[in-house]
């Protein structure tokens, strides 16, 4: 019973990783209905910004992340403005192409800089002790304590990184739909998302508001970065490929354009891709994930949130 507990904690931290990264896809999407599948590599930038911050002496923790947002939702910016905004109107399938040229070539650029060996990533929670710890021996469950040297081995753990990635990714997702709904710029952007020439009469900046969905959904890269890697330490050029498709691939599982489904596509496949390792097959795990998403997108296409729309013809 604790094992699948475990897998299942595992399970909800991976997701809300997915989740976080997630949001980037579908908040690009739902505004700027595009596909940004650069969106993986910025997760790579973030990790290495931070990686390159914290191996600098004078560097804490704490600046080395707030280095790495700043740095990510500047590059999701220029992106936006350099790469995507002269094609506002061109067909969707240019935008995807460029999407992929500027994919590759953050992911060259870091080859050139970085070299293709993997590197160490320190955990931003080493250290720390485990958030908690349950023992067989009737003492009772510690929170916060370092596991006692003549303890029995411990029968669920759950660590400092685990316990963050969920609990950051919960204050964010809060936070994202309370900025969303009730401040002036959220607004605009659901706006824009609805009816970008309606939302231009009535005086919104619509690239103002696409370039700030940018800066958001890359800050989140950011911080997702940062949680990957001190779960997983090790980060290379190719770190955000998998990931960020895995990310769309929770997008579209809740339903793209989504917030709330972003966020619970996210946590079912980091679950069952958890579990499917622990139940099933290590290496058919990736596999598994898929079919589950072609099955959904059989029964319901539009995903678990998402909304059917008409168009008019």
């Amino acid at each position: 019973m604790m094992s699948f507990v475990s897998y299942l904690v595992n399970g909800i931290s991976l997701g809300s990783i997915y989740a976080l990264i997630a949001l980037g896809y579908t908040m690009v999407y739902g505004i700027a209905k595009m596909l940004n599948f650069a969106h993986g590599d910025i997760i790579m930038v973030g990790g290495f910004t931070v990686f390159t911050a914290m191996s600098t002496a004078w560097c804490p923790v704490w600046l080395s992340v707030v280095i790495g947002i700043v740095v990510c939702t500047v590059l999701g910016v220029v992106i936006e403005k350099v790469a995507y905004k002269p094609l506002r109107n061109a067909p969707p399938l240019a935008v995807l192409i460029t999407a992929i040229g500027v994919s590759y070539l953050l992911q060259n650029l870091a080859l050139l800089i970085f070299g293709s060996a993997a590197r160490n990533f320190t955990s931003v929670a080493a250290g720390a002790p485990p958030f908690l710890t349950v023992f067989d021996d009737g003492r009772a469950p510690q929170f916060f304590t370092a596991v006692p040297a003549d303890a029995a081995k411990p029968i669920l753990t759950i660590s400092m990184e685990t316990f963050l990635s969920i609990t950051v990714s919960v204050v964010i997702m809060i936070a994202l739909t309370l900025f969303i709904n009730k401040t002036k710029a959220g607004k605009a952007m659901l706006a824009v998302s609805e009816d970008k020439g309606a939302a231009q009469l009535m005086g919104i900046n619509v690239n103002g508001t696409i370039s700030l969905t940018f800066a958001i959904g890359s800050a989140l890269a950011a911080v997702a970065s940062v949680l990957m890697c001190s779960s997983y330490p090790q980060i290379s050029p190719y770190t955000g490929s998998m990931p960020g498709i895995k990310a769309f691939v929770a997008a579209v599982f809740g339903g793209i354009g989504s917030i709330p489904g972003a966020m619970i596509g996210g946590i079912l496949l980091g679950v069952i891709e958890q579990l499917s390792k622990a139940y099933i097959s290590s290496q058919l795990s990736d596999a598994i994930v898929f079919l589950v998403l072609i099955i959904v997108l059989v029964v319901r296409p539009t995903g678990i949130l998402g909304k059917k729309i008409n168009e008019k013809v």
